[in-house]
């Protein structure tokens, strides 16, 4: 399973912003993109990036999620 959201980390610059979605042409499904959340919470723990914002679907799944890069 690829990390969603380091993959989008590593491309953006310092003090930049950044959704992170699923991409169908890559394989990801909402279901399998639960796991980005995990992933971005872990770089926000570590001071990497800022959460700014969390977009559900009607029925609670995660579709988006807004970072900002830190460091």
């Amino acid at each position: 399973m690829r990390d969603i959201a380091k993959e989008v980390y590593e491309k953006m610059k310092v003090g930049s912003a950044a959704w992170i979605r699923p991409v169908a042409a890559k394989g990801d499904t909402i279901d399998v993109f639960q796991s980005a959340h995990d992933g971005a919470k872990q770089l926000a723990d570590d001071g990497l990036i800022s959460i700014v914002k969390i977009q559900r679907q009607e029925d609670g799944l995660i579709d988006a999620i807004r970072i900002q890069r830190l460091a």
